[in-house]
């Protein structure tokens, strides 16, 4: 008969697992787990917290439901100050867009000036600078007579396709910028005939026939 079977060793293994005191037979009693305390100040401290965070809450409420609206009136605005500006934007480049008066012409005692300088350039034998004296001279002319119309970002080309310039002084300042842009792209000098265009443009562009 093995060990597994028999009767006296079954008995003295049961009898060993009833001494184990790791193991548990009778539940008649139950052992109370012994919790961990907290100590009294962080209980104190929680208690305070928890009673001023609920003395509070209105006031967060309040506080919550402004910023809520502050942020929506923040939004609307934004809108539309954006679809203002557009519409405002709108009008003014229409009115800008208006037909020029008829005395817009330049400044004669300042178009004479820069003829001068321009003049004392070519002496020089600088006509490079003195045709791009006659364009920029050209291009300010235009803003003085018609602020907001030149933007920094538009070329010579682009300022003298601008419908609100009239016609004749459309076509003098094109007559400009085309010698320019050419000097400037082919890498060619300016020489005395591609000067004395240009100066012969400006006239035309300066007198105020060319802007009624």
């Amino acid at each position: 008969m093995s060990q597994a079977t028999d009767p006296a060793a079954l008995r003295d293994i049961h009898a060993r697992l009833l001494h184990d005191p790791a193991l548990q037979f009778d539940f008649s009693q139950v052992i109370p787990v012994k919790l961990l305390r907290l100590p009294d100040w962080l209980i104190a401290l929680s208690r305070f917290l928890a009673d001023g965070l609920n003395a509070a809450l209105p006031v967060l409420r309040i506080v919550f439901w402004i910023g809520l609206g502050a942020a929506v009136l923040l939004v609307v605005w934004l809108i539309l100050r954006e679809f203002l500006g557009v519409r405002f934007a709108a009008r003014r480049k229409a009115k800008a867009a208006r037909a020029a008066p008829a005395d817009w012409g330049a400044d004669p005692r300042r178009a004479r000036a820069l003829l001068e300088n321009a003049d004392r350039l070519a002496a020089q034998g600088r006509f490079d600078l003195a045709v791009r004296l006659i364009l920029h001279r050209g291009v300010e002319d235009i803003e003085d007579r018609r602020p907001r119309l030149v933007r920094p970002a538009l070329t010579a080309r682009d300022i003298a396709s601008l419908d609100a310039v009239p016609p004749a002084a459309r076509a003098a300042f094109t007559r400009i910028a085309a010698v320019v842009e050419y000097s400037a792209f082919a890498g060619q000098p300016i020489g005395q005939a591609a000067f004395a265009q240009c100066r012969e443009a400006y006239e035309a562009f300066a007198v105020p026939q060319a802007w009624a």
